[in-house]
């Protein structure tokens, strides 16, 4: 009892998800990030997968120091030379390391992974909440044009930015996040009606507190779950399409390559002749790999930060 007599705040917030009043207790909201990480860590598929993210984000960083071959190394003499002690994962039509090439691919594939979510998460974050927030007529106009929006083939509109703006690396970035952000956008809205009636809100909102400091104080740092788990599940979906668009000769352009466009150079090469398969195998591996271990942790970070999962 005396306890609780000296730290109210504490005890009231210990069962209210640390966001109740205009100040949410610190200990409460910590408390909620600390189960949620123990949660995650009992996921066995979560933590692999999330290790395997690790270790990919590592050799791609650390790709001039581990690679056995120069990146754009050719011997003509060398070429379409299938696994051997020399190169693991065979050469390519001009006798560059496939391995090598998979290792520096890793830099792109990733990169435009982080950079396109970040761009959707960015555009849907900012156009959710507002839309959430500010309810009423402007809310209804806002979703209209995401309904609108949702009603045109993204792959067209990237491929449409891709043909106008050019083909290069930070076009297919924004490409792809400008397509990405409609889900995010309303997954944002949903919660941001939610939270906008909760007393936190109106408390603040009687201290004098505008709309924009409501957003970024009060309301996003309670969205930051779903926000967190949408983008582990943005990021793989954002790497298919990516390999996708270098299948149709829009991702990716010579002489930098992603695991997509060294795949489909691997397919263009292959006949029922001769068949390279090496060059289709590993990259694809790869792609594999990466998308079922980001959404493993996708999955993981999902159950841990689902508060009705709380006692599993």
């Amino acid at each position: 009892m005396n306890n609780l007599l000296k730290n109210p705040v504490i005890e009231l917030n210990s069962d209210n998800q640390g966001s109740v009043d205009a100040n949410p207790s610190q200990p409460s909201h910590n408390s909620l990030w600390s189960d949620a990480w123990k949660r995650l860590l009992k996921n066995r598929l979560a933590v692999a997968g999330g290790c395997v993210v690790i270790a990919i984000i590592i050799i791609s960083i650390a790709a001039p120091l581990i690679a056995p071959y120069s990146y754009e190394e050719q011997n003509l003499e060398s070429q379409y030379q299938p696994p051997n002690r020399n190169h693991l994962m065979g050469t390519d039509s001009k006798g560059r390391d496939l391995l090598t090439r998979i290792i520096y691919g890793s830099r792109i594939s990733l990169a435009v992974g982080f950079a396109a979510t970040s761009v959707s998460l960015l555009i849907g974050v900012a156009y959710g909440s507002t839309a959430g927030y500010l309810g009423k007529k402007t809310d209804n106009y806002m979703m209209r044009f995401v309904d609108v929006m949702y009603g045109i083939p993204f792959m067209f509109l990237v491929i449409l930015m891709m043909t106008i703006f050019g083909r290069n690396i930070f076009v297919l970035f924004i490409a792809l996040g400008a397509v990405q952000w409609l889900t995010m956008a309303r997954i944002v809205r949903g919660q941001t009606t939610a939270l906008k009636e909760r007393e936190f809100v109106e408390s603040a909102r009687a201290m004098g507190a505008g709309g924009f400091r409501i957003i970024s104080r009060h309301l996003l740092p309670n969205l930051m779950g779903p926000v967190i788990v949408y983008a582990t599940l943005t990021i793989p979906a954002v790497m298919l399409e990516e390999a996708f668009l270098s299948f149709l000769g829009l991702g990716v352009q010579p002489p930098a390559a992603s695991w997509g466009s060294l795949a489909a150079a691997g397919v263009e090469v292959t006949s029922p002749v001769k068949t390279y398969w090496w060059l289709v195998v590993f990259p694809g591996a790869a792609i594999a790999v990466t998308l079922l271990s980001l959404n493993f942790l996708g999955d993981g970070l999902r159950d841990a930060l689902d508060r009705q999962s709380k006692n599993i």
